[in-house]
């Protein structure tokens, strides 16, 4: 079976506040999303800390609203979400000369369908998206 838990790294010349701004408002998601599935958030849940819960309009072949909740938060180090499909997005944080060191990870080892998700190619798609994810991400912050 194809791992479930995939993680790219990038550094990124910016400071991590800046970053984690970026990643702590669901609005800006859409923004530097790299898999083309995120649409826009849903409503205006606002900043997220540890617990928040929002909900982003998503497109794959159709669309379809998903709600999470912030299951990781430390202000400018660390954040990650999760769904009802158990499966989390993490975002790590980390300065070092240069800029930031950003880890991005989906980890779909505690996920409800494991099975589903090496079926609909995770193990092959995952990675790009994760690359463009934090290209988008490196783009969005210098803009």
């Amino acid at each position: 079976m194809a791992s479930l838990v995939i993680s790219r790294t990038r550094v990124i010349p910016a400071p991590p506040g800046r970053i984690f701004d970026l990643l702590a408002d669901p609005a800006a998601h859409a923004r530097f999303d790299g898999s083309g599935t995120v649409r826009s958030a849903a409503g205006n849940p606002g900043r997220l800390v540890l617990g928040s819960r929002f909900a982003m309009n998503m497109r794959i072949g159709l669309p379809y609203r998903i709600t999470n909740t912030v299951v990781e938060f430390e202000e400018n180090r660390l954040i990650a979400w999760r769904h009802f499909g158990g499966h989390i997005w993490r975002y790590e944080l980390r300065p070092v000369d240069g800029g930031t060191e950003v880890t991005e990870t989906f980890d779909g080892s505690k996920s409800r369908a494991p099975l589903l998700l090496v079926l609909m190619g995770v193990g092959k798609k995952h990675p790009r998206s994760i690359e463009q994810t934090l290209e988008r991400l490196a783009e969005a912050v210098a803009a």
